[in-house]
């Protein structure tokens, strides 16, 4: 009998994954704030039980279905960091295959507009210039966006963009 139950559960679970791995290839709609203090742009850094460990980003996450893309990072930047920023102007969005995951991520230029960071979510933060950007080891998603984006992040180096 339970020889037969698990054969029963066995192909079940194969059933699952054959007619559903779609699931495992879920698009996600994803914003990220790329955060501005004069010339040098916030990362931060995720935790070891994170999808992609150890790697750097931009803050932010996934576009709820109720919510417009500012209101999803102004939301995500107080869960994650505890301030309080202004959205300022969105950035060339990329889309990249983890492989595990498709996602579409669109940055947004953002500045501070109160608060001190706290970081609630990752284990490290760090202030960059553009022309440090490659010493930090970025997820694939975050690493395209820079590269697709690179005359912003000069600007900010040179001091023009706000």
């Amino acid at each position: 009998m339970i020889r037969k139950l698990c054969t029963i559960v066995t192909k079940f679970c194969v059933f699952l994954f054959t007619e559903n791995c779609a699931l495992l290839f879920t698009d996600y709609n994803v914003c990220c704030a790329v955060i501005a203090n004069g010339t040098k742009i916030l990362a931060v850094q995720r935790g070891p039980a994170s999808s992609h460990p150890f790697q750097w980003e931009f803050p932010g996450g996934k576009i709820h279905q109720e919510e417009t893309a500012q209101q999803c990072i102004v939301r995500e930047i107080e869960e994650e960091l505890t301030i309080r920023i202004e959205v300022m102007n969105p950035l060339i969005p990329v889309e990249f295959n983890y492989g595990f995951r498709q996602i579409r991520l669109t940055g947004w230029i953002c500045k501070i507009a109160s608060g001190e960071i706290r970081l609630t979510e990752h284990i490290a933060q760090q202030w960059f210039r553009f022309d440090e950007w490659d010493t930090l080891d970025w997820s694939g998603a975050d690493r395209e966006l820079i590269l697709k984006n690179q005359e912003f992040f000069r600007a900010i180096v040179l001091g023009k963009q706000s």
